[in-house]
């Protein structure tokens, strides 16, 4: 009769459930699990110098595979560890499994002056969907199940397991496991719901009928690998395709029918059409909460909610048809219908927003060709696009430089781009950039980072080097937190507090730590810098030293920004 540890047991779940990584920092609660992991083909642990950027990787794993990242703490200040990373997933909805230690059974809650006590559950509740503790050795299966159910099921989102360490340790006889370690389709639902057939024929003749419909795609489009039957309906019905943040690459930004987002040509677009069809989102506040004046006003405009989860429907806004279902299988149905109608004739609509987009990218992109020194962020962004390919997975990190990056950073794939959208969390570039060469070794990674954002997790260059994970860093260095710096500017006759640095050299922390590291002062060498980075083939370092007072005020920020604090304002406020 077979003898395991709940360590092995709960290795095997894993590698059941096709975990291919658990990212993390051990622990000696850890031991059983962690050896049955050395032992065992086809799953690794990646150890990080800390538990936030472990978090990350996890993030990134998840949002570029679809697949439920995992990442690991031990008892107490591991697992506290974890929550700014975990709470950057939560607030997208990515799927994550959080795993940690903790104290034995008969010692867990605090009040017995253990060692590294805390109420693990009550920490993580806010920011998961669900957590439970393992009670017994017998229903780790069950229990792991449990939460790759609730991970994946409905909105995705991160869930939190802990084990006791006396349950870690303990070995039993496998066949007295409840459930015993199966496959997931014995235990979950591995194919999503499709709408209901009425509603499917009511949205595509409403979509048919519309004189100006317009396709809004969430973060649900690139989890239910959607893309392809947006660009499809859109090109049909020759509806613009406007999106979340989170979303970028549903379409390729240089697609004609898509805009870019908050752009003067998504706005324009956004509030002329008299049918939107929102498919996988929530329309938050950075999509100025689905009113006017980024929108058009309720009454004017018709809107078709499709998505996985009911408590979604009209979570900002009332909707006119709605729509419970996949949004990849719900959209299908859909374009079989509309396709048995011709094909739409390219819109005059269509156009005037086009030309309103391309009027107000002029700008940034005459600035993106600019010579200046100290080198202008425009540059810099211009520089790094045309540098890596179509395909290359692009993460931003930071403030002023992602306002920067919207305007020329353009994304053409799905699950390319990689920001901590709702949480607007910095630090993320690093774990970001491990987790996501991991997934697809054979893509380039770089990370758009401020100097600010870069510090927050700047040594986990240790990692990626110990592991052997090219990527690439560039920082557009300002010296500042420039976002914070921009808006004591212009709101405090520059009464700065707190937001300046000192001229760190980043380029030679990373040689420090055994990566590549180039300090660019001048815009003709920031294309050779890039290309030594790649050449070198290790994790690099590229520290762009940027104007520090264009970066106080990036262009149309302040329109762009006016426009989504009027739509935050409660009726009767000034």
């Amino acid at each position: 009769m077979s003898m395991l540890t709940g360590g092995e047991v709960l290795a095997r779940c894993l590698i059941e459930e096709g975990v291919r990584y658990v990212f993390g920092v051990p622990g000696d609660q850890l031991y059983p699990l962690l050896d049955e992991i050395y032992q065992q083909e086809g799953i690794e642990f990646i150890t990080f110098r800390h538990e936030q950027a472990a978090a990350h990787a996890a993030d990134a794993w998840a949002r570029t595979t679809g697949n439920p990242g995992v990442c690991l703490g031990t008892v107490g200040p591991g697992a506290a560890d974890l929550v700014p990373g975990v709470y950057a997933a939560h607030a997208d909805s990515i799927p994550m499994i959080v795993l940690c230690a903790q104290n034995q059974s008969w010692r867990i809650l605090p009040d017995h002056g253990s060692s590294q006590g805390l109420d693990q559950l009550s920490l993580f509740k806010p920011i998961t969907k669900w957590g439970a503790t393992v009670s017994h050795w017998q229903r780790i299966p069950h229990l792991v199940h449990w939460a790759f159910r609730e991970a994946m099921s409905g909105r995705p989102g991160p869930v939190f397991l802990e084990v006791p360490s006396d349950v870690l340790y303990m070995k039993c006889a496998e066949d007295t496991l409840i459930d015993g370690i199966v496959p997931a389709d014995k235990y979950r639902v591995t194919k999503p719901p499709i709408g209901d057939p009425t509603l499917i024929s009511r949205a595509a003749k409403m979509l048919l009928e519309a004189e100006f419909p317009l396709i809004h795609a969430g973060g649900g489009v690139l989890a239910s690998e959607a893309s392809r039957e947006i660009v499809e309906l859109a090109e049909h019905l020759q509806s613009p395709v406007t999106t979340s943040l989170i979303a970028r690459g549903s379409i390729p930004e240089d697609h004609e029918l898509s805009l870019v987002p908050a752009s003067f040509g998504a706005i324009g677009a956004q509030c002329q059409s008299d049918l939107v069809l929102l498919v996988g989102g929530k329309l938050g506040d950075l999509d100025f909460w689905g009113r006017a004046p980024g929108w058009a006003e309720c009454a004017d405009q018709q809107l078709i909610q499709i998505d996985v989860a009911p408590e979604m429907i009209a979570l900002n806004r009332v909707v006119d048809l709605a729509i419970v279902g996949d949004a990849k299988s719900t959209l299908a149905e859909i374009l079989k219908i509309v396709k048995n109608s011709p094909k739409a004739k390219p819109r005059e609509d269509m156009a005037n927003c086009r030309e309103a987009q391309e009027n107000w990218l002029a700008d940034f992109r005459e600035q993106g060709k600019s010579d200046q020194i100290p080198i202008h962020p425009l540059r810099l962004i211009q520089e790094v696009r045309d540098f890596y390919p179509r395909d290359a997975i692009s993460i931003a990190d930071g403030g002023n430089i992602v306002v920067w990056s919207v305007y020329l950073n353009r994304i053409y794939r799905p699950r390319t781009f990689l920001w901590p959208s709702d949480s607007g969390h910095l630090g993320v570039g690093t774990g970001y950039a491990i987790g996501a060469k991991l997934a697809h070794p054979e893509k380039e990674v770089y990370v758009i980072s401020g100097d600010g954002a870069f510090m927050f997790n700047a040594q986990e260059l240790e990692t990626a080097r110990r592991r052997k994970i090219p990527f690439t860093v560039i920082i557009g260095n300002d010296r500042a937190y420039g976002m914070i710096k921009a808006g004591q500017k212009g709101l405090y006759d520059e009464r700065y507090v707190g937001v300046d640095f000192t001229d760190t050299r980043y380029d030679k922390m990373a040689e420090a730590m055994g990566c590549f590291g180039i300090r660019v002062d001048t815009p003709e060498k920031i294309g050779p810098a890039l290309e030594e980075a790649r050449n070198s083939g290790l994790p690099a370092v590229v520290d762009v030293v940027v104007d520090p007072d264009v970066n106080l005020a990036p262009p149309d920020f302040e329109s762009v920004a006016s426009v989504w604090l009027e739509g935050c304002q409660l009726p009767g406020e000034e």
